[in-house]
């Protein structure tokens, strides 16, 4: 079955940790770092984030640059990459900046039993799509692909970083470590608990380790499960 290829793409604290738990999103990147994304972002089709990162981080997912979106216009796309998120209640605020901002297209993938939630919810704001119960990652992917996506970017949170990677389903994986604790035992991790392909018996094969100031970016080529 045809998919995209997908890239996860994080930044943790050197305990493991993608935010705290203060009201307000705890910033782990800087400046350069956060312009390496912006160039992540350019260069992909789709970026993808689970319904409790539209909730909590209330995220744009725009393309920052104008050189960037200039580039991207000038090759016959929008400016920004299309928007897409996952959920298993359907519980959604169409006026989330996910909805509200940039000009690509927005797709909520939704858990059968949550597809009318999610639509009354957003209205016009987006398309729902049945991902299926449980929600299929490779069912997902495919629609994806049939909608003209080669390269998706996968930017969390933990729950979906989880399910892409316990499943097989990540090409490369771009890892930001910041050089602090957050010491917090109900601060999200990168990911839970699960079955890992990518366990002490076959490891991830490292691409590139790169300072970026006092961060360190680590990229790594997961592979597929079977390779």
């Amino acid at each position: 079955m045809a998919r995209p290829f997908v890239l996860l793409s994080a930044a943790m604290s050197v305990d493991g940790c993608i935010d705290d738990t203060a009201p307000e999103p705890l910033l782990l990147s800087d400046a350069a770092d956060l312009d390496r994304v912006d160039e992540v972002r350019a260069g992909v089709d789709a970026i993808l984030v689970g319904a409790t990162t539209v909730r909590r981080d209330n995220p744009r997912l725009l393309v920052r640059s104008a050189e960037r979106r200039a580039a991207r216009a000038a090759a016959g796309l929008p400016t920004d990459p299309m928007k897409v998120t996952i959920t298993a209640s359907g519980h959604l605020d169409a006026t989330a900046r996910f909805f509200t901002t940039g000009d690509g297209e927005k797709l909520v993938y939704a858990g059968t039993g949550a597809v009318e939630k999610a639509r009354a919810a957003i209205g016009a704001a987006a398309t729902v799509v049945d991902a299926g119960a449980p929600i299929d990652l490779p069912r997902l992917l495919a629609d994806l692909r049939e909608r003209g996506v080669e390269r998706l970017m996968v930017e969390g949170g933990s729950a979906v970083h989880t399910m892409f990677l316990t499943a097989g389903l990540a090409d490369e994986l771009h890892l930001v470590v910041a050089p602090f604790f957050v010491g917090d035992a109900a601060a999200p991790r990168f990911v839970g608990p699960g079955r890992f392909p990518q366990d002490a018996a076959h490891r991830m094969r490292l691409a590139e380790a790169r300072p970026i100031g006092d961060l360190v970016l680590l990229r790594y080529a997961p592979g597929p499960v079977g390779e």
